[in-house]
């Protein structure tokens, strides 16, 4: 921990090892709000975006009273990352590719037409306010379908086309996109499921004393219960049984793996890098991770246990939310410009409804569809973690919804990267 003055202000600078200790704080805090607020329960936020934004909060308060400024060390955010889509890489099973089939290239087609119709929007906005039309794809698909990574791989090009100051801006509104997706995407999916009655089962009971220790809904203490073996069996999609023990051994053998899997993932990251078309790091580990997975279901050499790669992947996504929540700098965003804020206010509204009128009914106007409607949510203002944790609140709340758990992520992830770039640079074209 380190004391310093910056911008005439008292800064507490945590190193690793306290960042890490107010990471589970804020999840020890998030999931006990979460589980007693009833809006938030109702709504099924996550607890690690609880948290993580009510730590946010507090630094921002201590910022805006010239109490003093925290900064977090973040460093094992792009590893937890990394290994969250690693596992989501791991669970590409053969079954649940099949079942994806022409769902998985439809909702790629409606991700990208979201793109498009936020940049529409943005720039139709940004020109009305009189703001440079560029703004209009900075706060369209840039940074909200593309997500911070994407927005900042762009922002040379952005400065280079005149616009001043364009990695904050990017910033600003990736910070604001993330914001609202955790808090938007999960009331617009459970109230689809509630009206309309698509829960497969009724709801779990509420515990009287909620067991709020447990970090996140992936890893709660009773993840063995009901939900956690409820079948899947449409279109043939087979649900591993997960009555068995898991132990050390295995989890440790599967851990190992995903390590192995993510520096295999860098190396070939490294060797598609191309300075005018720049993917995530995360991409390539989720590419070798789909391999191994086809390999090992082919072979069965490697022993992959599903059950152990769903805790890492509980563990590496709650903790990676919460510490990015934690880390968001809000006073950038309550200090956006006007136009910003219009534009970015109605891309909440315009993706929200694009999601209810559009991908849910068109994906199936079934369970899975609102599941998935909630997920486009995510990572159409946020960043796919968003998605999948608003997917996640919501199968431990309802059911299991294994199809959405392929589609959403991998198109989220990796397919929209590719079609977002091209989105980009067309309406960056017209904009100039």
């Amino acid at each position: 921990m380190e004391f310093t003055v910056e911008a005439g202000l008292r800064t507490i600078k945590f190193d690793l090892v306290f960042s890490l200790a107010l990471a589970a704080l804020a999840l020890f805090a998030g999931y006990f709000v979460q589980r007693r607020v009833g809006f938030l329960s109702r709504a099924n936020i996550p607890a690690a975006a609880v948290g993580g934004l009510l730590f946010a909060g507090l630094v921002f308060a201590l910022r805006a009273g010239g109490v003093a400024g925290l900064t977090l060390n973040t460093s094992l955010r792009a590893p937890l990352q990394t290994a969250f889509f690693t596992t989501i890489g791991l669970g590409a099973t053969t079954a649940l590719l099949r079942a994806g089939g022409w769902r998985m290239g439809f909702f790629w087609l409606l991700a990208t037409l979201t793109a498009v119709v936020q940049n529409v929007v943005g720039m139709a906005l940004a020109v009305a306010l009189g703001a440079p039309a560029l703004l209009g794809v900075i706060c369209g698909s840039l940074t909200l379908t593309g997500g911070p990574a994407t927005g900042l791989a762009w922002a040379e090009r952005f400065e280079a086309l005149g616009v001043s100051g364009a990695g904050s801006l990017i910033v600003a509104s990736a910070m604001f996109g993330i914001f609202t997706a955790s808090l938007v995407g999960n009331p617009v999916a459970t109230a689809l499921i509630r009206r309309r009655r698509l829960a497969p089962r009724a709801e779990k009971r509420e515990e009287p004393e909620p067991e709020f220790w447990a970090l996140s809904s992936t890893i709660a203490p009773d993840a063995e219960d009901e939900g956690a073996g409820a079948s899947a069996e449409d279109e043939g999609v087979a649900v591993e049984n997960h009555d068995e023990g898991l132990s050390a051994g295995v989890l440790l053998h599967n851990l190992l793996l995903v390590l192995l899997v993510m520096g295999a993932g860098a190396v070939l990251s490294l060797s598609v890098r191309h300075p005018s078309f720049t993917l995530p790091d995360y991409i390539g580990a989720m590419v070798v991770a789909a391999v191994v997975r086809d390999i090992d279901d082919r072979t069965g050499w490697l022993r992959i246990d599903a059950r152990a790669v769903g805790l890492i992947a509980g563990v590496a996504l709650a903790l990676f939310m919460v510490i990015a929540l934690m880390s968001l700098e809000l006073w950038k965003v309550a200090g956006l410009a006007l136009p910003m804020i219009v534009i970015l206010c109605a891309q909440v509204f315009v993706t929200v409804a694009y999601a209810v009128l559009v991908t849910f009914p068109l994906m199936g106007r079934d369970y899975e569809a609102a599941v998935t409607a909630g997920g486009h949510v995510g990572f159409g203002l946020g960043v796919t973690a968003n998605a999948v944790a608003n997917m996640e609140a919501l199968v431990e709340r309802f059911a299991p919804a294994p199809r959405s758990f392929l589609v959403v992520p991998i198109v989220g992830a990796f397919f929209i990267d590719f079609s977002n770039a091209l989105v980009i640079s067309l309406f960056t074209g017209f904009a100039r």
